[in-house]
């Protein structure tokens, strides 16, 4: 299972929301690179690199953010937020990205994911498939869809697709625990599915059991912060796993 620490970016800051809300942010470092830098010391191979500001207002806003990351650590990053065009997805890449999230822009327009889909292959990009009470929310998570979670994953698995991000919005930056019954659930009819959970991890507890339910990926972003599950117990997960 990939561990994959967060990094999400208001003014080029460091932050974390609770569900969503842009209320209640809150700043843990100025600095990105120096975060992630922390994490690839620490033997993380992985990031999930978020442009809040781009996600909620449907332009990106931090690439330079994104530049200076790839141009200064050999992680392996996804990015999204403000993605809504070939041009931005272009931008992405170019900066250093080595996957983009497709989140809103694959609930408003699946055409155009289509099209980059045929441009850039499966392995260029993941599918976002953020979930507020079991239906597709967008812009930031301040839209609710009448998409079901589970028949949107569907559609873009038939298309070629085979990462998802799944977020539990209400669960997201609660430090309550993962959703287990939502992975489980989507997981059970889907075995081509390498899917990524992200939201409520509270402790290295948690990753364990995301590794026995057979997530693809888990992504960590409070509970690295707040020091409720540290660099080091993620560090020695990954040596028992990788082993075994």
């Amino acid at each position: 299972m990939d561990i994959i620490p967060a990094i999400d970016i208001i003014e080029g800051a460091c932050v974390r929301l609770s569900q969503g809300d842009y209320s209640l942010k809150k700043e843990y470092a100025s600095d990105p690179l120096e975060m992630a830098k922390r994490f690839e010391a620490h033997g993380l191979k992985r990031l999930h690199l978020v442009d809040l500001e781009g996600a909620k207002g449907g332009a990106i806003v931090n690439l330079k953010s994104l530049e200076r990351i790839a141009g200064n650590t050999g992680l392996v990053i996804d990015f999204g937020g403000g993605i809504k065009s070939h041009d931005d997805l272009r931008d992405a890449f170019n900066a250093g990205a080595d996957m983009v999230t497709c989140g809103s822009v694959a609930a408003k327009d699946p055409s155009l994911v289509e099209s980059w889909l045929a441009l850039y292959g499966p392995e260029k990009l993941i599918l976002g498939a953020d979930a507020k009470e079991g239906m597709i929310a967008t812009h930031g998570w301040l839209e609710t869809t009448s998409l079901k979670v589970g028949p949107f994953i569907d559609s873009y698995l038939s298309k070629g697709f085979f990462r998802v991000i799944c977020t539990d919005i209400a669960l997201d930056g609660m430090l309550s625990g993962p959703s287990f019954a939502l992975y489980e659930e989507l997981l059970a009819s889907r075995p081509s599915l390498h899917l990524i959970a992200s939201g409520g991890i509270s402790s290295i507890e948690d990753v364990y059991a995301l590794h026995k339910a057979g997530l693809g990926g888990a992504i960590i972003g409070k509970a690295l912060y707040e020091g409720a599950v540290t660099l080091e117990a993620l560090r020695r997960f990954k040596e028992e796993t990788d082993a075994s």
